[in-house]
């Protein structure tokens, strides 16, 4: 009992002790306290308790030795300004003051970027200083470096580029840290050091023994990392992500025995990363993340690692696979390992990783079913997104994941129904499941839910939207377009989601309907985004005139008529509207000189008809194509598209000429008056200004006179098609400069030049059509070795081209040599990406002649390949090189003069579709390679001087005779018997019998009629009798289509298939 009442004592005293507080920190803590923060800043709830009535060991912030003196401060986020005006609370009057401080934070104030005032190194006995954000500024002093007892240094702050920082250049960061021997934590991040590698590594190790927390984020610091960090052996945290490092991980990061943490993301490091470092018994946090040059793969684990947090997000691991033994990581509640190319299925052994919280294997290639992650109970995300995961989610135990927030398993090939207790987890907040293979029935919705984001778009779903759905009342975002969802959505219904901002129903099979009513707008959420596409809408719904915040709006492709209401222009944020393809005439006014904040005007394909409204002044991308406008452009219209980009008339009624005033656009990239009645010459300026023009179409027009020869150096141009119009004159050589260009459609034109051989240097070339134009003289061939190595169409057919076809010109068009594999690997269309950043592309097209067909392609294939020479006067013989373009899908070059026979490395060919060689006066034998062809549909060798028998198989003998007519010397099938009469005779059917003639024996037909009950008179002649054999499958085969026309009609002679889509526009 006396033991205890000492103890009670001692208590007492101590008290007392600290009850009497040093007058001079007393007078420094006071001065402190008379800075007052920023007036809109938050009131400072530490320094308002300060009473210089009380002891102010016990003020909020302040720790008292027990002698009464100040040994610990801590004012962090109090928003205090202590700019340099007002900074007298830490000037020290007497060495006395604080002079036994210790501790001292002032973290998260605002110093209004002043430099760090020299003062504190009177501050002698401080350990740990702590001034992260606090909003200093400029060069770190020297006196810092006065302060030999610091443990823990923080001069930290978050970096960014508009705000002024802290910095360490003179002195350099070795003169800063040469006395701090006993410094334990060094936080300087966001401080600009720009040291390289040795400097930064010898400076920290030469210097700080004891050092365990080394953390240099964001400092511009440079490789590569120097092994003197060895000396470090007590390193456990290292952070040195968002440098300039560009080096390789040094393999000796795995010889810090006391290691927890290593994050060195967005560095710049390449190379393949150290297995062995995983493998560090004490490693708890590895950041890898954001370096997509470094290459590894994950090591075998052993059981019980200490890892809780695994980052490699952005790295690249590409082909790897997840080792199974990444279940023995029995503390992992971390593993961020999105868009590393990891491969394989998904380890089954990480259903045992109980201790998850953040799941995200996101933009990798796992493939296989989906694990059950039911025994991690804390699991708040999990993000299997953009993978090529199957099967079906029934069997995962949703119901287990009772923490679960987010729920993300976008773009898979998931399928089968999405299990019902998925939609009652108590916590969830957001499930994304689109772009899959679910299909069914959504189920009735019974259970309350917190659900925010319900994303189940571009699936198989199926049945009607359930009711229920609008029990979820916290659900700010809804798609479910490009589904199979079926019966009536009534958009009335959508006041019960008081929370909606974004709702997309588009593309499915609903009967969206709106009905007007007496109930106030006002009822109805704030939507910021509202797609209906495709919802057999009949009406712009009214509701939408109050919707003052609604920013993006899609009603295209339905059934809306009429007119377009002037309100729809006043919607103050309205950034993108979309009504195109529906059968909208007219506009409700104008508007003019409204305050519109449009970006994206879409009206394509509808019958609006009159004067073109006026655009708002800060359009983009504006559509009117596919209307009925009629009258001219107005003159002034360049005043409204000034930050256009791209801007399209194509397919009205515009008439007069192109206004000059368009060349003001200058950040337009697609410029489209395509299929009009537009007149005059082409206004100079428009190619002057394709430095940034990237499509300009402006064919099918009456335009006259010769193309500007203004074209500038960088010309950006990847698309020019002036065809279908009346232009002259010579080709323009300063189209040369437009290195770029992909897509050049000059045909059916008047222009008269020669080949335009200055085109040779672009490279870029997929597509060249001059048909239909006065061209003349040699086509000549380039000195370019590589010259046009993608060009894949070339139709320069109709025109006066002569001289030979030089064989060395073809081998240099690679794009037409690629095997069928290498090509089908590559499939794609040519198009333009009319924004950075968007799915918004502008889509050529080009009329071609195939098959002896003219058709339009709306999606011009990278693996399509075709050559027109026809209809020139090219002579000699034609090149065998040409058998070298093996993805050929279209040859012609009839109505010529070429001469010789018909190469047989045309039998390479195996991709062509189309053969027209008619028309020229090429002799010899047909060769036999052409049975090779199996894709062949359409092969014209009429009027020629072919001569002998035409090679038997069952491509070229399925052809009708008009392909081989006008031949003399050609003979057999599939030429009639009254041509083959006026053959020379067939070989003879005995020998000795040498002038035996071509005709039919009655006498051994009637033998074959009397004998047809005996089965070896009916088989001898059809085996032995080659000519019998063709005459008896001929007959067969024409009773046989007589008994079924439909046959004959369905395969028809010449197998001809044109398939046109439409044209589609995004």
């Amino acid at each position: 009992m006396k033991s205890l009442l000492h103890f009670f004592l001692f208590l007492i005293i101590i008290k007392l002790v600290h009850g009497r507080c040093d007058a001079d920190d007393l007078s420094a803590l006071l001065r402190l306290k008379t800075i007052r923060p920023p007036p809109e800043a938050y009131v400072p709830p530490k320094l308002l308790s300060w009473n210089s009535s009380t002891n102010c060991c016990a003020w909020d912030g302040v720790t008292c030795s027990t002698d009464g003196h100040v040994i610990g401060l801590d004012v962090s986020g109090e928003t205090l300004d202590l700019s340099s005006n007002n900074f007298s609370g830490f000037h020290f009057n007497s060495p006395q003051q604080l002079s036994n401080l210790s501790y001292l934070n002032l973290a998260y104030n605002f110093f209004n970027y002043t430099q760090i005032p020299s003062e504190f190194k009177q501050l002698t006995g401080l350990s740990n200083l702590n001034l992260s954000n606090a909003g200093f500024a400029g060069q770190v002093p020297i006196e810092i470096s006065h302060l030999t007892r610091l443990v823990t240094l923080d001069l930290s702050t978050f970096y960014l580029p508009i705000t002024p920082s802290l910095k360490l250049e003179n002195p350099r960061l070795d003169v800063l840290l040469r006395n701090f021997s006993e410094l334990v934590e060094l936080y300087l991040d966001g401080v600009k050091i720009s040291a390289q590698g040795t400097e930064w590594c010898l400076a920290i190790s030469s210097s700080l023994p004891n050092l365990r927390v080394l953390s240099l984020s964001t400092c511009n610091l440079s490789g590569p990392i120097h092994n003197s960090l060895l000396k470090l052996k007590s390193l456990s945290v290292i952070r040195i992500d968002s440098n300039n490092l560009s080096t390789q991980v040094p393999e000796f990061f795995s010889k810090f025995p006391n290691l927890t943490s290593l994050r060195i993301s967005s560095s710049g490091l390449y190379g393949a990363f150290p297995k062995n470092i995983f493998r560090v018994p004490t490693l708890q946090t590895i950041d890898l993340s954001s370096n997509p040059q470094l290459q590894g793969s994950l090591p075998e684990f052993p059981k019980n690692g200490s890892l809780r947090s695994l980052v490699l997000n952005g790295a690249n691991f590409s082909g790897q696979m997840l080792p199974n033994s990444i279940g023995n990581l029995k503390l992992l509640s971390k593993i961020d390992i999105g868009t590393c190319n990891f491969t394989g299925s998904i380890p089954r052994s990480m259903e045992d990783l109980t201790q998850l919280v953040y799941l995200d294997l996101s933009m990798n290639k796992f493939n296989g079913s989906v694990p059950s992650f039911s025994m991690a109970k804390n699991l708040t995300l999990l993000d299997l997104s953009y993978n090529q995961l199957t099967g079906q989610i029934n069997s995962s135990r949703w119901e287990n994941l009772t923490s679960l927030v987010n729920l993300d398993l976008r773009h898979n090939l998931l399928d089968g129904t999405i299990p019902p207790s998925v939609f009652s987890l108590p916590m969830l907040q957001m499930l994304q499941l689109s772009d899959n293979e679910f299909s069914g029935k959504l189920p009735e919705f019974g259970a309350i839910s917190v659900l925010d984001t319900l994303d189940l778009s571009s699936n198989k779903l199926e049945g009607p939207i359930p009711k229920s759905i609008l029990k979820f009342r916290g659900l700010k975002i809804l798609l479910l377009s490009s589904n199979n969802f079926t019966g009536s959505f009534l958009l009335n219904d959508i006041q019960q989601l008081k929370n909606l901002s974004s709702l997309d129903l588009s593309f499915n099979s609903l009967s969206i309907n709106y009905t007007e009513t007496n109930s106030s707008h006002s009822s109805f959420p704030n939507i910021t985004t509202l797609k209906l596409v495709a919802g057999n809408l009949r009406r712009i719904p009214s509701f939408l005139r109050n919707q003052s915040k609604l920013s993006t709006l899609d009603l295209s492709q339905n059934q809306i008529h009429g007119e377009i209401p002037n309100w729809i222009w006043r919607l103050s944020n309205l950034v993108q509207l979309n009504l195109s393809c529906n059968s909208l005439e007219t506009l409700e006014g104008h508007f003019l000189n409204l305050t519109s904040t449009l970006s994206v005007l879409d009206l394509h394909s509808n019958q609006l008809q009159g004067q073109i409204p006026m655009l708002p002044g800060l359009a983009t991308y504006v559509d009117y194509s596919r209307n009925n406008f009629s009258s001219s452009i107005p003159a002034n219209i360049g005043d409204f598209i000034i930050f256009t980009v791209f801007f399209s008339l194509s397919s009205n009624k515009f008439q007069g000429s192109i206004p000059e005033s368009i060349c003001k656009a200058s950040y337009l990239h697609v410029l489209d008056l395509s299929n009009n009645s537009l007149g005059g010459t082409i206004p100079q300026c428009l190619t002057e200004i394709s430095r940034t023009l990237a499509v300009l179409n402006l064919r099918r027009n009456r335009l006259g006179g010769s193309v500007p020869n203004r074209f500038p150096q960088h010309c950006s141009l990847k698309t020019l098609d002036l065809s279908g119009n009346q232009i002259a004159g010579l080709f323009p050589k300063s189209l040369a400069n437009c290195t770029m260009l992909e897509v050049l459609n000059m045909g059916n034109n008047q222009i008269k030049d020669i080949f335009p051989h200055l085109l040779k240097n672009i490279s870029s070339l997929r597509v060249l059509v001059l048909r239909s134009n006065h061209f003349y003289g040699q086509i000549g061939c380039n000195t370019t070795s590589d010259a046009w190595p993608k060009l894949q169409i070339v139709d320069i057919a109709r025109n006066n081209f002569s001289g030979e076809i030089p064989g060395t010109c073809l081998i240099t068009w690679s794009a037409m040599m690629a095997d069928e594999h290498d090509a089908m690997a590559k499939i794609n269309h040519l198009r333009f990406q009319v924004l950075q950043f968007s799915q918004v592309y502008y889509q050529d097209a080009i009329t071609v002649t195939t098959k002896g067909l003219e058709m339009e392609l709306v999606k011009i294939l990278t693996v399509f390949t075709s050559i027109d020479f026809s209809c020139n006067n090219f002579n000699g013989s034609i090149p065998e090189e040409v058998g070298d373009l093996k993805s050929l899908h279209g040859l012609n070059l009839s109505s010529n003069a070429f001469t010789g026979t018909i190469p047989s490395s045309l039998g390479n060919l195996r991709q062509l579709e189309s053969l027209d060689l008619s028309d020229n006066k090429l002799s010899g034998k047909i060769p036999q390679e052409l049975v090779k062809l199996n894709f062949l549909s359409f092969l014209n060798l009429s009027n020629n001087q072919l001569e002998g028998r035409i090679p038997t198989g069952t491509q070229i003998q399925s052809f009708s005779p008009d392909s081989f007519t006008f031949n003399k010397g050609l003979w057999g099938p599939p030429l009639t018997v009254d041509i083959t009469s006026q053959l020379p005779p067939p070989p003879p059917l005995e020998k000795g019998h040498s002038n035996a003639q071509p005709e039919i024996d009655f006498d051994l037909i009637s033998t074959e009629i009397g004998c047809i009950l005996g089965f070896g008179a009916v088989i001898g002649p059809l085996v032995f009798c080659k000519r019998w054999r063709k005459w008896y499958y001929k007959t067969v085969e024409n009773i046989f289509f007589k008994v079924f026309p439909q046959l004959e009609e369905r395969i028809g002679p010449h197998r001809r298939h044109v398939h046109i889509t439409q044209r589609p526009r995004r």
